[in-house]
């Protein structure tokens, strides 16, 4: 191994660097290439602001429009996610059935509400880095 890999040091046998052989780099190289690749951008997705207008506007629960969020990932926490500055959470869906989602732009976590008519349900899951691309939606 050590034919291979050559550990560089400072004068204070701080670690500097490693160097490869061309041998060790054939077999490292696709493992460091993806692992220090830089991240994909986020998508520049437009918020869903107008289909959270429209299931305001039909509103019909027994309970006034609900806008706190809460990530149980981070501990993010708003009463109004539309009246924060910065915002901390970010309307990602809206739908006439109640599902009402948010990204946390604090940790990425997904956020999501579902109301029904005597309650409200609320879920996160996680940022995940890597995501199977066969079921993400794409937007043009």
């Amino acid at each position: 191994m050590h034919q291979h890999v050559t550990e560089l040091y400072d004068k204070h046998g701080t670690l500097l660097g490693v160097q490869l052989s061309p041998e060790a780099w054939a077999v490292a190289r696709a493992a460091v290439e993806a692992h220090f690749a830089p991240a994909q951008p986020e998508p520049d997705i437009p918020e869903r602001l107008a289909d959270w207008e429209m299931l305001k506007s039909y509103w019909d629960f027994p309970y006034p429009v609900d806008t706190d969020v809460h990530c149980d990932a981070c501990g993010n926490h708003t009463e109004d996610f539309q009246a924060d500055e910065p915002r901390k959470f970010r309307l990602t869906a809206a739908n006439l059935g109640g599902l009402v989602t948010y990204a946390c732009l604090n940790c990425r976590s997904k956020i999501i509400k579902r109301h029904f008519k005597k309650e409200i349900t609320s879920e996160t899951r996680p940022f995940q880095e890597s995501k199977d691309r066969q079921k993400e939606a794409r937007y043009r």
